[in-house]
């Protein structure tokens, strides 16, 4: 039989430090590109929480506007206090003072209107 002298496919000689560059470049730029993609997402998210952040601010103030201005209506009129009679003594004009007071932190008086009250009750 007939033999060959030359091997078919011929061995390619590399350098011996070759197989670890080849893998340290392919490393690095799988590394590269899995920051980047992960940048690109990150980017992408806190974009996308603006947006929706923009949205609910644009809904509330939708909602705002296209809720019915009620007029400003006038507070309503203090009940007229009248000064207490001599025979009820300083039990009765401390409560009136206390019912005032309390009427002007709820806010039913303005502090203009609670001195007048005031000063009708005390008689000054």
């Amino acid at each position: 039989m007939f033999m060959r002298r030359r091997p078919l496919a011929r061995p390619v000689v590399r350098p011996a430090g070759a197989p670890l560059l080849r893998g340290a470049l392919v490393g690095g730029a799988a590394y590269a590109a899995g920051r980047s993609q992960a940048r690109a997402a990150r980017r992408e998210q806190d974009q996308e929480e603006a947006i929706a952040d923009l949205q609910t601010q644009q809904t509330q103030q939708s909602r705002q506007a296209q809720q019915p201005r009620q007029p400003q209506q006038a507070p309503p009129q203090p009940q007229q206090a009248t000064p207490a009679p001599t025979g009820q003594g300083p039990a009765g004009l401390t409560e009136q003072l206390a019912r005032l007071g309390e009427l002007a932190q709820q806010g039913l008086l303005t502090p203009e209107e609670f001195a007048a009250a005031k000063a009708r009750l005390l008689g000054t």
